[in-house]
């Protein structure tokens, strides 16, 4: 493996189980003559992430995007194939999960953190910069459950974004509060990737915000790869698909 290699996957597909309903899916897990359907969300994929570069992924509903990044998160395994993934990753996908509803914002951030793989030494360097990002102020330390939705996803994202992170992968969580903070976590992000060491994996359906921070697409379409190119190509195609 070249060491400028941040990503790889090789011939990787994933395959869910889809049955008729709840129940069904419980006796599933427990007798296997429970009849399902197999639906391949990531179909024989390859394809390599050098240090630094700014990806955009592109793809409709269902395409297989969501399957690439929970794998690339770990939140999920492939059934066939390899992925290899090196550095520390911020993923700003779900920007809530891993909190306590019952701790304290600044609780929680000391949680996150250590989910994310911090020690509390490296999380106490950052976590005024975190809260002065997330404009909490006094409600840092009121328990996240009187949060409203957009507070805790403000957490969430001066959290992730914060952290120093190696690989840093967005899945349209740009849309996060009001108009101006949205432009503060715009240039946030913007910050972040013009570090040459830190490498970007961007998921949206915007491609003006997918160009402004991208020069390489790939185009997913049921599952596979349809189109691996400069940012440019891959908007036009995309959009020509659409």
């Amino acid at each position: 493996m070249k060491e400028d290699i941040v990503i790889q996957f090789k011939n990787v597909t994933k395959t869910y189980k889809l049955y008729k309903n709840d129940k069904q899916r419980v006796l599933g897990a427990i007798f296997k003559k429970i009849k399902y359907q197999e639906k391949k969300a990531v179909d024989n994929v390859s394809f390599t992430i050098k240090k630094g570069e700014t990806v955009a992924l592109f793809g409709k509903n269902g395409a297989g995007k969501s399957t690439i990044l929970k794998m690339i998160t770990s939140v999920s395994f492939p059934n066939k194939g390899e992925i290899y993934v090196k550095g520390r990753v911020s993923a700003l996908l779900e920007l809530t999960s891993g909190f306590d509803p019952e701790f304290s914002g600044r609780d929680n951030i000391y949680l996150k953190g250590q989910i994310l793989g911090l020690k509390d030494s490296e999380i106490k360097e950052l976590e005024q910069s975190i809260i002065d990002f997330a404009e909490l102020e006094e409600y840092i330390d009121q328990p996240v459950r009187t949060y409203s939705s957009g507070m805790k996803a403000r957490l969430g994202f001066a959290i992730n974004v914060n952290i120093k992170p190696e690989i840093l992968i967005i899945d349209e969580a740009l849309s996060v509060g009001d108009e101006a903070f949205k432009r503060k976590c715009t240039a946030k992000v913007n910050e972040i990737v013009s570090k040459e060491e830190v490498t970007l994996l961007f998921v949206t359906h915007a491609t003006g915000v997918a160009k402004e921070f991208c020069t390489r697409g790939i185009v997913m379409k049921k599952g596979k790869v349809e189109l691996d190119a400069s940012i440019d190509e891959a908007i036009e195609y995309y959009n020509n698909t659409l």
